[in-house]
């Protein structure tokens, strides 16, 4: 009888203990694969709300462009009104003879702008391009116009042309265009005035 208790007594410590190392094992894998699914699911939070703080900051960014343009086109408007606003446009039509390097534009014997041209804009201007070269305001009634056009002409001779206008400006914002033209009879450049209606 002895035998038996001892023997039971003996065998019941051992499989507690293989329970309580069973126990460990899995406690322990456990704490070792949690972490993993933890920081998964923290990091597809976190790829999320950095989805949707990005989608934010594009719609933020869209809202700040178009207020910029609003505002812009607001500052034109306040400081260009139609009726006191004049605009002054450069084009060349052809200009063989005559290879542009600046413009000095007057208004009422002020001058109001002196623009250098590069090869780059030149090169523009001849396939067609329009320069705008000032845009400002003007009281209602007469104002003089001059233009002084600096560049090369035919056999590299330098030319410094003017042309002059006088201007009626009315409630209505005024577009003028400087043209630079070829005169073909006398193989030189022609500039001329133009007030668009």
């Amino acid at each position: 009888m002895l035998n038996q208790r001892d023997s039971h007594c003996r065998t019941r410590p051992l499989s507690n203990v293989w329970r309580i190392g069973t126990l460990t094992i899995a406690l322990t894998l456990l704490s070792l694969f949690s972490p993993f699914s933890v920081r998964a699911a923290d990091q597809a939070a976190a790829t999320s709300q950095f989805k949707t703080l990005d989608t934010k900051i594009q719609d933020l960014k869209q809202e700040v462009l178009e207020l910029n343009r609003d505002l812009f086109v607001l500052e034109e408007e306040l400081l260009f009104p139609a009726s006191t606003q004049i605009a002054v446009f450069l084009s060349v039509d052809t200009g063989t003879f005559f290879s542009l390097e600046s413009v000095e534009l007057k208004i009422d014997n002020k001058t109001v702008t002196h623009y250098l041209y590069t090869e780059r804009e030149n090169a523009a201007l001849h396939r067609g391009g329009v320069h705008r070269l000032y845009l400002g305001n003007l009281r209602t009634g007469k104002h003089e116009l001059v233009a002084f056009f600096t560049g090369k002409g035919t056999h590299e001779r330098d030319y410094r042309l003017g042309t002059s206008l006088v201007v009626e400006k009315d409630a209505d914002t005024k577009f003028i265009e400087l043209k630079i033209r070829d005169k073909q009879q006398k193989l030189q450049p022609e500039f001329e005035v133009k007030v668009w209606k």
